[in-house]
């Protein structure tokens, strides 16, 4: 059953259960991605052990390029291919078949670092999709239980 409440006003609520550094941080990383995907398919997952907000060019999860994720403590970027991905400076972590993850420690501001805006370029050229329809944002998928937010 699909839930009446406007998808933003969802998000917005999914998003004020977090501490407010945590939510404030989680806010300005979505509002980069947004500026730097301006085209892409927000898929939101209220997850039990964070909130996830994938960036797509489709409706399909397995296109997604980054997601955020939000935990109690911190706020990450996934890179869903980011195996793939040449890293220089080494800023990914992770050591899984395919995500690498990057940690905002010092900001979501480091979302425009030159060397972070290299890796969205080329994940977004390694996804077989372009950008190329409408921004939308979807609520796919609210868990019932969720580990405390704070």
């Amino acid at each position: 059953m699909k839930s009446e409440i406007a998808p933003a006003k969802q998000l917005a609520e999914f998003l004020d259960r977090f501490s407010p550094d945590i939510a404030k941080l989680a806010r300005a990383a979505r509002s980069t991605l947004r500026r730097r995907f301006p085209r892409a398919i927000e898929m939101v997952y209220d997850n039990y052990n964070a909130l996830v907000i994938g960036f797509s060019p489709t409706e399909r999860p397995s296109d997604a390029i980054v997601s955020i994720v939000i935990y109690p403590k911190r706020v990450n970027v996934c890179f869903l291919q980011g195996k793939h991905l040449a890293d220089p400076e080494g800023l990914l972590q992770g050591d899984g078949n395919q995500v690498r993850s990057l940690r905002l420690e010092a900001g979501a501001a480091g979302l425009d670092a030159p060397a972070v805006r290299a890796l969205m370029d080329e994940a977004a050229a390694f996804g077989d999709v372009p950008f190329a329809g409408r921004h939308q944002l979807v609520i796919r998928a609210v868990s019932p239980k969720r580990r405390p937010r704070r």
